[in-house]
């Protein structure tokens, strides 16, 4: 049976990334998106998928672990390139991009060593990139409140990020009752990481659903 939890995340993962790599090729700037977290997704991916050669699980899996890992080096790259095609703006979002990303790191790697499923240099890695990703988004968001509004399109790339991840936790559920399996880890860091995006998640929903307005924090 298709674990529909699990397809939902995934293609609101796609959807995210696609959102933002259209953001930038619409709009031809980077203003507004924080390259401190597209640094850190990049490290997610890498050090998730570290067995990306070495085992195989499925078609499926394979081709996705692949567009994670480029997709996110590429959204680096443009948001670098923008430095030479839009200075003005590469430079406003760097100005705001002043989140302290190494208490991230370090935060991830303290708690990848305390809390694994194995003490193994693949089983680390992989705990450290679940603890890293729930609060990769913290630079953005950081850099949100500091300008108090965002683009719609920027905020619709957050929240099917922030979706992604909130649907893995009914998808563990799921895998719960339907495989016999449980992993205490992906559901805590899920749900870690959903309470990081809880007050983006109820202005987007008051502001740009109900509402039909730009995403502004209230004053």
């Amino acid at each position: 049976m298709t674990n529909i939890f699990r397809l939902g995340g995934d293609l609101s993962h796609l959807a995210s990334i696609l959102i933002l790599i259209n953001t930038i090729t619409k709009t031809k700037s980077v203003d507004g998106i924080s390259l401190k977290t597209q640094v850190l997704y990049v490290l997610v991916f890498i050090t998730r998928y570290i067995d990306l050669f070495t085992k195989w699980y499925s078609f499926y899996n394979t081709m996705m672990k692949i567009f994670f890992i480029t997709s996110s080096i590429y959204v680096v790259f443009v948001i670098k390139q923008s430095k030479r095609t839009n200075p003005v703006g590469f430079q406003n979002m760097i100005t705001r991009d002043t989140f302290k990303i190494r208490f991230l790191i370090g935060f991830a790697a303290l708690m990848a060593l305390l809390f694994h499923r194995k003490f193994s240099i693949v089983e680390l890695f992989w705990s450290f990139s679940m603890w890293l990703e729930s609060v990769a988004i913290l630079p953005q968001l950081f850099m949100l409140s500091k300008a108090g509004k965002a683009d719609t399109l920027t905020t619709h790339y957050i929240f099917a990020l922030g979706l992604y991840r909130t649907l893995y936790i009914p998808n563990w559920i799921w895998r719960y009752f339907a495989e016999n399996r449980y992993d205490k880890l992906s559901i805590v860091t899920g749900i870690l990481q959903t309470l990081v995006y809880s007050d983006f998640f109820y202005i987007y929903y008051k502001k740009v659903i109900k509402e039909g307005t730009g995403f502004e924090l209230p004053v």
